[in-house]
């Protein structure tokens, strides 16, 4: 492949600091204007703050004092070039025919983003190798096709489209006899003609022809294990619960497995990966193979500051984390069921806690009513639950808990690296989150940190992936899930 020019837009650097090396042999250029947008963000105390330093501590690094190597350029890793792109064509007397026509159909020159696509055309223009604008921003793609520009999405930690997708778990023709024989040795070796090319801890379905099927993890070169889950989870102090589908059963033996110390989960809303995750969390603290557990979330964007809410921090992330804490109502009641009342599966949850809300306390005459404390309040003030936003984990350490990773799609991949090595011994963590539901403007879903860890760790003796089709919520729900 020849040579190019790549002419990087702001929301490039602030997605991936580290990208300036990620050009091989190919010439880097940084407009001027991009200096001053990432001027703009150095002093927020948030991911993308964090980011505009790096940029700009690299920046000063390599072309230290040399006013000359600033517009020459200086040698990457790669064995390309790095410099700063000065626009000096703007004016319409120097201007040429494509270049006046850029500024005719963009006059409003005071806006970054038409200086930086005018920077693009002009360098296109004074070039003969390939110019390519790189953006994240799909508007500004658009605007750049449309004066002539080469534009395209930063590809460097975009996964395939079939690894981002939610796929449904392998299922692998097996006769009766191997079926029977799995299900009482608990193990089964097959050859990779019949079985395909499978990862490590990959779940499928071995099923036989009248339709009987068993769920199994491939631990390498063929090798498949029965699931080792309970028949139930008991919750301390709470509900019993249960997997109420094949593909929660995987997940159920993913979360239960000492062995796997990181877990992503993709399923769509309904499917019940925040409360299988807690629910295993609950049980394995209580179980005391855990010091504790941790749920958390980004508040999208990850890092924004809290203080347009009301109260106090707790007070301000609470809504923010609402998702969670009805997890915890559901699995911690404060007046949990009869044991004829247990719940089993997504539907007695449901029929339970409708019950719960519809029956109010009594409140005697002359006597004040103090809230009775929950359950997960009472871990909480034990150190053995925390319930929190993600804006201040840059610099932790987290030892020996299990780390519940909600909406994990709406991070950044660097955001989740930096989420993953934070991990110390022991720990457990737990990424889930629906790739096709995003906010965050700087991700997609092929390009999240949901689907960047799972596309790059997969295949560890560490690591697994489960994908939940089914959703348990409600008819309703699974309904508006696959059809609107």
């Amino acid at each position: 492949m020849g040579v190019k020019n790549f002419v990087l837009d702001t929301n490039v650097l602030l997605h991936d600091p580290h990208s300036l090396n990620r050009f091989e042999n190919n010439h880097v250029f940084i407009p001027v204007e991009v200096l001053s947008e990432l001027d703009r963000f150095k002093n927020e105390q948030s991911e993308r703050g964090a980011n505009a330093r790096t940029v700009h501590r690299f920046l000063s690094q390599i072309f230290g004092q040399n006013a000359k190597k600033v517009t020459r350029g200086v040698v990457t890793s790669g064995g390309g070039t790095l410099r700063i792109l000065i626009n000096e064509t703007l004016t319409k007397a120097a201007a040429s025919s494509a270049m006046k026509r850029f500024l005719k159909i963009f006059p409003d020159q005071d806006r970054m983003d038409h200086r930086i696509m005018g920077a693009c055309l002009a360098l296109q223009e004074a070039e003969s190798i390939p110019t390519i604008l790189v953006t994240k921003d799909l508007n500004m793609q658009l605007k750049g096709l449309a004066i002539g520009l080469t534009c395209q999405d930063y590809l460097n930690d975009k996964v395939a489209v079939k690894d981002a997708e939610g796929q449904e778990m392998r299922t692998i023709a097996v006769e009766s006899h191997e079926l029977q024989r799995f299900g009482s040795s608990r193990s089964i070796d097959l050859e990779v003609a019949r079985t395909g090319a499978l990862e490590i801890n990959e779940y499928v379905l071995l099923k036989v022809d009248d339709g009987k099927l068993l769920p199994a993890r491939h631990l390498g070169e063929g090798h498949f294990v029965r699931l080792n889950i309970p028949g139930t989870l008991q919750m301390p102090k709470g509900i019993e619960i249960r997997p109420a589908n094949p593909g929660q059963q995987c997940f159920l033996d993913a979360l239960l497995d000492p062995e796997i110390s990181l877990i992503t989960c993709y399923g769509q809303a309904g499917t019940g990966k925040t409360l299988m995750a807690v629910a295993a969390g609950l049980y394995l603290t209580g179980q005391k193979d855990f010091n504790g557990m941790t749920v958390s979330r980004p508040v999208v964007a990850m890092g924004d500051t809290l203080g347009f809410l009301p109260g106090t921090l707790n007070e301000k992330m609470h809504p923010w984390l609402q998702s969670i804490y009805d997890a915890f109502e559901v699995l911690l009641p404060v007046n949990p069921p009869r044991p004829e009342g247990k719940i089993r599966n997504a539907s007695d949850r449901k029929k339970q806690a409708s019950t719960a809300h519809a029956q109010p306390h009594a409140v005697q005459p002359g006597n004040i009513q103090h809230a009775a404390i929950k359950p997960y309040e009472q871990l909480i003030e034990r150190g053995l639950l925390e319930i929190e936003a993600l804006c201040y984990i840059r610099g932790r350490s987290i030892p020996n808990r299990i780390f519940v990773l909600d909406e994990a799609q709406q991070l950044t991949p660097l955001e989740a690296k930096t989420v993953v090595t934070r991990m110390s011994k022991g720990s457990k963590l737990v990424m889930v989150g629906d790739p096709a539901q995003i906010d965050n403007p700087y991700v997609d879903s092929r390009s999240n940190g949901l689907v960047y860890t799972r596309n790059r760790l997969k295949g560890q003796r560490i690591t697994a992936h489960v994908s939940l089709t089914k959703g348990e919520r409600s008819a309703l729900a699974e309904m508006g899930a696959n059809m609107m």
